[in-house]
């Protein structure tokens, strides 16, 4: 028997209903680095609640800001700029006040980055798997003479294979994060190879750690708001706070530890 349109059109809104009254169910907590409404819209509300003046040179940055967002530019996106320098000053600031190297700068900061697409427990594991199959491949490419560019290309070679194993445990992990773990492991493999083992896996733990510290002080919303608030203190803050660590000549803290032993004799 064939349905009449009146019979169809009240079946079609019958479902509509239907649809529009299950609830939308949202994830409670999402990362900065993912432009969902859920984490833009406090980070806007803030800019809509703030008072901005007319344009001058104490808030050209605010209005800078107001205006990438008025084209298009997610929110949480100018935060991760206006955040990624903070914590660049930090590492360094780390290295040469406390002694705490790791690899480099960048480095560690994009995989704090990465920690914030991830998820923390999903960042690490990543993170371990990749040095497990580096480690794992390095012995095994010790009995084949070749060269260090294809060597290292067989090295990725079998990370990608390790990786595309574990995105059966992770399927959202998105290619990004993984790269910057990538970016680890070619630091990793010549300290191994130019120093030693022990070396490597000093200054790999060196760089988990200002990577875990850098995802909590990225995700600390006080922070978010106080850098998005107040562009132009953090912009120059920074700057000078560069400039300072970069004229420190004094010891550092584990440098104190280290020569605690000397200085009693």
């Amino acid at each position: 028997m064939a349905l009449t349109p009146r019979v169809t059109l009240e079946a079609t809104v019958s479902a509509e209903a239907t649809a529009s009254a299950e609830p939308t169910i949202l994830p409670k907590k999402l990362p900065l680095t993912e432009p969902i409404e859920e984490v833009i819209g406090p980070l806007e509300k803030l800019l809509q609640e703030q008072k901005l003046g007319p344009l001058s040179f104490n808030n050209f940055f605010k209005h800078a800001i107001r205006r990438a967002i008025f084209s298009g530019v997610p929110a949480n996106t100018i935060v991760l700029l206006l955040l990624l320098p903070l914590l660049a000053a930090l590492i360094a600031a780390a290295r040469h006040f406390i002694g705490i190297a790791g690899f480099g700068i960048f480095t560690p900061a994009m995989i704090s980055v990465a920690f914030l697409a991830t998820g923390i427990t999903s960042g690490i594991v990543i993170f371990l798997v990749t040095l497990l199959v580096a480690s794992f491949a390095r012995v095994v490419l010790k009995k084949f003479k070749v060269h260090y560019l294809p060597r290292m290309a067989i090295l990725l070679w079998f990370i990608c294979l390790g990786i595309f194993f574990m995105t059966f445990a992770f399927p959202g992990a998105s290619i990004f994060p993984i790269l910057f773990m990538i970016l680890l492991v070619e630091n990793f493999i010549e300290v191994q190879t130019g120093r030693s083992m022990r070396e490597a896996v000093g200054m790999t733990a060196e760089t988990l750690l200002i990577a875990l510290s850098g995802y909590f002080l990225m995700n600390w919303r006080l922070l978010q708001a106080f850098v998005l608030l107040n562009p132009e203190v953090s912009v120059f803050g920074v700057f000078l706070f560069n400039l300072i660590v970069g004229r420190y000549t004094g010891f550092r803290l584990l440098e104190y530890y280290r020569f605690k032993a000397v200085s009693r004799r």
